[in-house]
């Protein structure tokens, strides 16, 4: 079992046939959809959805548009090497729902945007809608490159292949699929209503085995370190505080996420999507902590990552699965099809917002096109962000731990962004240059805390890792080398592992500004945005400028739909 011998197990043939079926129905809907709707020829019908959708596969498809394979594979090494701390997401989630359902739903619904940037020129001005717009398409597509290369540690790990050649191979796979998903957001949805369920179904495998062998639920729990340690890079209050910024930058203005609940057909389906949401990220949040514990019960004395046995911390939870469920066949595949689900979703749902937001920001404003050329165009920009995404894909093995990376791409780009937002919806007085000033420094102030982190990353004893060893470890490998807690191999050049700097060189800034909770960078850039934007537009004049017909209507918008609301209640 494992900690006696290194895991040999590789794909059978019913793991391919698993996950080969995966990716055919996931095509299938795309085509099925883009057959079906074959007459709608607008650029709205295929970006929007015809804003016909229905509460409960928009809620399900918010849920598997974040929940990627990074949530798959990070979320539980996370847990693994730091501590189940990471479950207080569950709270962060619930401010992150109600703050996007009544405060800015109301606004991108009512207006009928089918750009979340378009919103920024009505309340400031273009030059603020484009720099929004750019600065979202440098996100996305620095995240998508994260999430195709998470899965490729996955097929690296399970089937042998060469990492590089698993992130080429996971990159086509993941371009070709956004091809085959021609039928616009409506085949998005839908296709993240299937691959949600292969997600949850590849935790389930992993969790009840490991339940099996550990002989209980409770063996596991006992295990993990629930400590709320102020030191630790995931606390009570980082994860809650910072994690309900990230998630708010994430459900409140980020395109994916908006281009889904305002195609419903009503704003209480939209309403209701958010909140039905709720119960998929909590359910799939469950099952990645429960499978990290369930990963550190079972390797805590034979630390695979200390002894050389994956390449990576993110290459854990695929270990677990060929060392536990390698001889029950079509298991594994389950789970690799559960790691591609999430990231082919992701994947298809920011390919899909990036050509959204292109054509309506930076195309349509300045050309005459007809509706049947900009959905055309729509479709070719869909393949060739899915290729510059694989480019990117590279990169993300430079960033360390997945999980992280992503979340600090969110804050130090999505926080000032939020800031933005924000600033237009709640504050009348704020003005085109408070507005550029402030996502200007709330850019500036996290880019200078996020890089310093990346550079000179926290010592051991600020994030306080939970204790791992190669004690319980005896076994020898192919090549005869004796795994030992006193002869430890050499761990590869390409472990994602930061830089370990000498403490007498780090700058003062080292041990406290850059050691922040990297889930404290969206804070950040969110309150310099908005303080700066406030200052700035109160010296400009902001309060003695008559606010323009498009900016009161925008202003105004979300109090008078709360007044309606109250209305129709009472």
């Amino acid at each position: 079992m494992s900690g006696d011998s290194p895991v040999t197990s590789s794909f059978a043939v019913a793991d391919y046939v698993v996950f080969a079926l995966m990716l055919v129905v996931s095509a299938a809907v795309g085509v099925y959809y883009a057959w079906a709707d074959r007459g709608q020829r607008s650029s709205g019908d295929f970006l929007m959805g015809g804003r016909r959708l229905t509460a409960l596969p928009v809620s399900l498809s918010l849920t598997a548009s974040f929940m990627s394979a990074i949530t798959v594979l990070s979320n539980p090494a996370e847990v693994y090497r730091y501590g189940a701390s990471i479950g207080f997401y569950g709270l962060s989630y619930i401010i992150t729902i109600v703050v996007t359902s009544e405060i800015f739903l109301p606004v991108f619904y009512r207006l009928a945007v089918t750009s979340t940037y378009e919103y920024l020129e009505l309340r400031f001005n273009r030059a603020t809608r484009l720099l929004g717009t750019v600065l979202f398409i440098v996100q996305t597509i620095l995240y998508t490159g994260i999430v195709i290369y998470a899965p490729a540690l996955a097929l690296n790990q399970v089937t042998g292949m060469d990492l590089w050649g698993a992130v080429i191979s996971t990159g086509v796979v993941c371009t070709f699929y956004c091809t085959m998903v021609c039928g616009g957001l409506k085949a998005v949805v839908w296709t993240d209503v299937i691959q949600l369920g292969v997600m949850l179904a590849g935790f389930l495998s992993v969790i009840v085995r490991s339940v099996v062998l550990q002989g209980g639920v409770f063996p596991i729990i006992s295990d993990s370190d629930f400590d709320t340690n102020p030191l630790r890079r995931h606390t009570f209050w980082t994860v809650t505080i910072g994690g309900a910024f990230v998630w708010v930058s994430i459900y409140g203005i980020n395109q994916a996420q908006v281009q889904r609940y305002i195609s419903c057909k009503s704003i209480g389906h939209a309403r209701a999507s958010l909140y039905i949401n709720l119960l998929g990220l909590w359910s799939i949040l469950l099952c990645s902590v429960f499978a990290g514990m369930c990963l550190y019960s079972v390797y805590k004395n034979c630390d695979p990552w200390t002894a050389g046995l994956v390449s990576a911390p993110d290459q854990l939870m695929p270990y677990l699965v060929m060392d536990i469920l390698g001889n029950y066949p079509g298991l594994p595949g389950l789970f690799v099809a559960a790691a591609y689900s999430g990231s082919l979703s992701t994947v298809s749902s920011s390919i899909n917002a990036l050509a959204a937001v292109t054509v309506e920001d930076l195309i349509k404003p300045y050309t005459n096109m007809s509706e049947k050329h900009l959905s055309w165009i729509s479709k070719g920009l869909s393949f060739a962000y899915g290729a510059l995404c694989i480019g990117m894909a590279g990169l993300a093995s430079l960033m360390g731990g997945i999980l992280q990376a992503a979340v600090s791409i969110f804050g130090v780009i999505g926080g000032p962004l939020l800031g933005l937002f924000t600033l237009g919806i709640l504050c009348p007085f704020a003005n085109s240059k408070g507005a550029l000033s402030g996502l200007l420094s709330g850019l500036v102030v996290s880019l200078w805390v996020g890089i310093g982190a990346q550079i000179y990353p926290p010592p051991p004893e600020m994030t306080l890792p939970l204790p791992l060893t190669t004690d319980g470890c005896n076994f020898t490998t192919a090549n005869s080398i004796n795994w030992t807690s006193t002869a430890l191999p050499v761990q590869p050049n390409y472990i994602t592992t930061a830089p370990v700097h000498n403490l007498n060189s780090r700058p003062v800034l080292a041990d406290n500004w850059y050691s922040l909770s990297y889930l404290y960078f969206s804070p950040i850039g969110t309150i310099i945005a908005i303080s700066v934007g406030l200052i700035v537009s109160l010296f400009t004049a902001g309060l003695n400028k008559k606010p323009h017909s498009h900016m009161k209507c925008n202003l105004y918008l979300w109090f008078t739909v709360i007044l309606d609301e109250i209305f129709c209640v009472v």
